[in-house]
């Protein structure tokens, strides 16, 4: 018999089970789960019938594979992003899209400020230097230059002021620095104190962060907006960091600012081409500038607090669908 609960998982296996507590809340659903890249034919031949689907926040739902779902009627990311699922396709179709805005907030702003400290703190250099035996020099060239800085000694201009960017604000505000935004739409007021941040054009703020933090979805409009221009606008001796989205940098030119020395480093939770290849070209740079790149593995939103939170998002959604209602958080309204 056909169910009515039908559910199309794109992605790994088990995340329903671990991040859900309340197995209730899917026990009448029937699972159908496949991995991230499997084809269309595939997905229609084991699930073509189904009414929900969650996704991973990388996986491709296309448009061709929407209108090949006749039952479909929820689409949700299982994270924040939802830029490779075909939101007017499923619009045309009169098909929710969701994401679990704001369930990874807290997790990537840590992420964020540890990047930054990380960087300040010259943690690549130490970390290579005390396992070589040269912990010694290595600390009395930074008491000899007084080149260390602390959080608390910069400002911080954050590029886009949405959940993360704000939470990474109010963390910012505890170590003492200067936090300084912009975004296309300016946030009130009240927004603005609440947060301690200061809204500046977006040059303005180039020109006077040390750290300039990218907060942005992946749009047209942002593809490779952190270009040679955009970086020769940052103060000199500044660092970059992205735990945003690889797409936003273009990497040639990012190594090329390191390489005059007119940024002093990056801190990049993310990359272009994920799963980063051996052959990477931001992993071939050479040693002087390699030692200027702290990378972590995309893993600033994945913490079992943020699934947990994600989840409950998602159960939310369906429910209401199920109940012939709205869900809370669609990205392609349409009513």
């Amino acid at each position: 018999m056909k169910s009515s609960k039908k559910l199309l998982v794109i992605g790994r296996p088990g995340l329903i089970e671990r991040y859900t507590p309340n197995a209730a809340l899917y026990a009448d659903y029937e699972v159908v789960c496949v991995p991230v890249g499997t084809g269309k034919e595939e997905i229609l031949a084991a699930a073509g019938d189904a009414r929900y689907v969650i996704c991973d926040a990388i996986a491709e739902v296309s448009g061709d594979l929407i209108r090949s779902m006749p039952d479909l009627k929820i689409i949700h990311s299982n994270g924040v992003a939802f830029n490779r699922i075909d939101v007017e396709a499923a619009k045309e179709r009169q098909v929710y899209v969701c994401n679990c805005k704001g369930m990874n907030a807290a997790a990537v702003a840590e992420q964020a400020v540890l990047l930054m400290t990380g960087l300040l703190r010259g943690i690549v250099t130490g970390d290579r230097a005390l396992r070589d035996g040269g912990q010694i020099r290595v600390k009395e060239g930074y008491m000899a230059a007084g080149s260390l800085k602390e959080l608390g000694e910069c400002t911080v201009g954050l590029v886009g002021f949405g959940d993360i960017a704000r939470a990474t604000a109010r963390l910012l505000g505890a170590y003492g620095a200067a936090v300084c935004y912009y975004d296309v739409f300016r946030a009130p007021e009240q927004v603005e104190r609440e947060y301690g941040a200061v809204y500046r054009e977006l040059d303005e703020l180039l020109a006077s962060s040390d750290l300039v933090s990218l907060h942005l979805p992946v749009l047209k409009e942002t593809v490779n907006m952190v270009d040679r221009a955009f970086l020769a606008k940052m103060k000199k001796g500044a660092y970059l960091v992205n735990t945003a989205r690889g797409e936003l940098v273009d990497e040639a030119a990012l190594l090329d600012s390191i390489r005059r020395g007119h940024i002093a480093g990056a801190g990049l939770d993310t990359v272009t081409a994920e799963p980063v290849a051996a052959d990477h070209s931001i992993l071939q740079a050479e040693p002087e500038v390699e030692e200027k790149l702290l990378f972590s593995c995309h893993i600033g939103g994945i913490t079992g607090a943020s699934f947990c939170r994600g989840y409950e998002m998602i159960w939310a959604d369906f429910a209401k669908v199920a109940a012939g209602k709205k869900p809370d958080h669609v990205v392609n309204d349409w009513e």
